[in-house]
This record gives C-alpha cells, sequence and structure tokens, in this order.
C-alpha cells in the first residue's frame, strides 16, 4: 500500500488546512488537540470557545462519520450561515474534495442554516485565503 492510501480523515484535513494556508498555529492545533477553527471574516477561533457551534461540530461528525475541520460563519438573506469544513467518511472523495485556484478554494461543506435548519445542506463552497484565514465567497 502506498502511502496515500493509508491516509486518515485527519490526515486529509491537515492536507487541506495546509492548501489553504491557514495560519500555522490553527494546523498544529488541529494536528496536535483536535481543536477546529471558527472563523468570522478571515479571523480565526476555536470553536470550543462558542458550545452551540461545538455541539453542533460534534452532532455531526457522529452522525456522518465525518471530520470537520474548519467553519466559517455569515449572515445572508437566506439566514445565518455556519459552514462545517468536512472530509466525508469515503476515501474515494478525499482527492476531490478540494480545488484551488489562486487563493480561492472550493470545497466539501455542510452548509447550516440556523434561521431554517430545513434549508440545511451539504455541498460545495468557495472560501478565499487570506492572512491565515478564510472566508467564504460563494
Amino acid at each position: 500500500m502506498s502511502n496515500k492510501e493509508n491516509r486518515t480523515k485527519k490526515d486529509v484535513a491537515i492536507e487541506i488546512l495546509k492548501k489553504m494556508d491557514i495560519y500555522k498555529p490553527y494546523i498544529k492545533g488541529f494536528e496536535d488537540k483536535d481543536k477546529v477553527c471558527f472563523y468570522e471574516g478571515f479571523a480565526g477561533f476555536w470553536i470550543d470557545q462558542e458550545p452551540e457551534l461545538y455541539a453542533k461540530m460534534q452532532e455531526l461528525e457522529k452522525k456522518y462519520s465525518c471530520t470537520v475541520y474548519a467553519v466559517t460563519h455569515e449572515i445572508t438573506g437566506m439566514g445565518e450561515l455556519y459552514d462545517f469544513l468536512i472530509v466525508t467518511n469515503y476515501p474515494d472523495e478525499w482527492d476531490s474534495l478540494i480545488y484551488t485556484s489562486m487563493s480561492k478554494h472550493t470545497v466539501f461543506a455542510y452548509v447550516w442554516n440556523k434561521d431554517g435548519d430545513w434549508c440545511s445542506e451539504f455541498g460545495n463552497i468557495t472560501v478565499q485565503s487570506f492572512g491565515g484565514g478564510i472566508k467564504r465567497i460563494a
């Protein structure tokens, strides 16, 4: 088996964080302590500082056997959205979980519409990297 075949969901998440040029201490926190970063604009905070988000992340990971590696937040005309960037439980999908062009990255996520949970769904979103953080742009 090649090293690529021995990857875990966490290994893939770390690869994606590096591709997005995330602030190295945030990657290290995820790598060493399973700490996930929540981004408001481009600024990052540890998700465990937000009990409601932390609980939602744990619920998603348990229900879908996925690994959340980052979360973004925005207010839209459709409601307050939290984008949980994930690595799925399916290794055959791992190489297609990110597409990068310059500082823009299309990634797979679970988008939680806090104002209308029935509008929550899985899909691709686009985030932009800047200064070690990310922000959803599409």
